[in-house]
């Protein structure tokens, strides 16, 4: 998961990002999420990042915000910790719809929110304490015959498919980060995952969230939604 020729160094980094809230949606540094993009405020949003740095930060409302904001998670309160991503492909539909895949870059803190812009909203962004982010880390001293045992139990209770064989294979940080942004876990897990503050520390959030929901589930209960 080596960063590309094309990021930005810390020290390019903006001031001011355009963020997009989604409940429950993780985006890591070096991850891949791809999104369909189909909101007015949200098509401006991506067309104004063509346009510029391609930098959008993702950041999740914080639980019941939305039902104060109406509904709209998109103008809902959101947490203080988001990812920034690079919109590294996208491509247009006939029926107006962007598909474009945000890679993962970097953390911020936001510390103020800014006026919107054709309906999207932006925020001043504080990336102190963020700068290890950039940098791959593909040991994270994570116990994998221990790990890959209570994750063949989860994903047998939530009914997840997996190839073991790449899972295997897989170097810790693509693992963690690939599983952090695919597993059903809940807004606020996702967003302990987030927050953590080294690869190592997210992979025993993982491990005890994983942990958790095998032994609150048990093998006989279905699948969570």
């Amino acid at each position: 998961m080596s960063a590309s020729v094309f990021d930005p160094s810390f020290d390019q980094l903006p001031q001011t990002l355009s963020v997009f809230p989604l409940p429950g949606v993780l985006l890591l540094p070096r991850g891949r999420l791809p999104l369909n993009i189909f909101e007015p405020r949200y098509l401006a949003m991506t067309r104004d990042a063509l346009a510029g740095d391609r930098l959008i930060g993702m950041v999740q409302p914080k639980p019941g915000a939305e039902g104060q904001y109406g509904g709209d998670a998109g103008s809902a309160e959101i947490y203080p910790v988001g990812c920034a991503g690079r919109l590294t492909a996208f491509a247009e539909t006939d029926d107006g719809r962007y598909l474009i895949t945000l890679t993962g870059l970097c953390r911020f803190h936001v510390t103020q929110e800014l006026q919107t812009i054709q309906g999207y909203r932006r925020v001043q962004v504080d990336w102190n304490g963020y700068e290890g982010d950039l940098e791959a880390s593909d040991c994270c001293g994570l116990k994998r015959e221990n790990f890959e045992s209570a994750l063949a139990h989860y994903f047998r209770l939530y009914g997840i498919q997996a190839d073991w064989a790449t899972i295997k294979e897989a170097p810790d940080e693509r693992l963690i980060t690939s599983l952090a942004m695919i597993c059903p876990f809940a807004p606020t897990e996702k967003q302990a995952l987030l927050e953590a503050p080294t690869l190592a520390d997210r992979a025993r959030v993982m491990q005890t969230l994983i942990e958790m929901a095998v032994a609150e589930r048990g093998s006989g209960d279905t699948a969570r939604h």
